[in-house]
C-alpha cells in the first residue's frame, strides 16, 4: 500500500526536518494531532473524546520552544486557506503576546523563526544591494 501524499504533510515533514537541524539541541518541535480524519460517527465520537481531553479546534500545526520562546505555525498549501477556527487561535495566541505564523514554504518557516527573535544554526542569507 502507498502512502498518500497531501502537500500540507509533505511540507510539514520538510519543516521538522529543517527545524531540527536548524535549532538548537533541546528546542521541543511538537505537532498536535488535533483531528481525526476517520469518517462517520466512529471519526465523531473519537473526535468528541480528544475534544474532551482537552484537543482545542484550530490549534496550530507545529508548536516551536527554544530557549525561552514559543512559536505557533500553521502551515498551508500555497492556495490553502485559514480556516474561522485556526484565524480565532491565531487571534488568541497572538493577543497574550506569542509568536504565530503562516508557512506556506520552507523559507517561510526559517524567515518566522528569525522573525520572531530564534538564535538558530544557519546564517542568515546574504542581503542583496539593489542594481545600480
Amino acid at each position: 500500500m502507498t502512502r498518500r501524499s497531501t502537500p500540507e504533510a509533505d511540507l510539514q515533514r520538510a519543516v521538522v526536518h529543517a527545524l531540527r537541524f536548524a535549532l538548537p539541541r533541546g528546542t521541543v518541535i511538537h505537532h498536535s494531532a488535533n483531528e481525526v480524519a476517520e469518517p462517520g460517527s466512529r471519526g465523531a465520537k473519537r473526535q468528541a473524546i480528544l475534544v474532551g481531553m482537552g484537543v482545542h479546534p484550530g490549534f496550530a500545526d507545529l508548536m516551536v520552544i527554544s530557549s525561552g520562546r514559543v512559536l505557533f505555525l500553521e502551515l498551508k498549501s500555497p492556495k490553502g486557506r485559514l480556516r474561522v477556527e485556526q484565524e480565532a487561535f491565531r487571534d488568541a495566541v497572538l493577543a497574550q503576546g506569542f509568536g504565530w505564523a503562516l508557512v506556506r514554504s520552507l523559507d517561510d518557516a526559517l524567515t518566522a523563526l528569525s522573525d520572531h527573535g530564534f538564535t538558530t544554526r544557519i546564517a542568515p542569507a546574504p542581503t542583496r544591494r539593489p542594481a545600480p
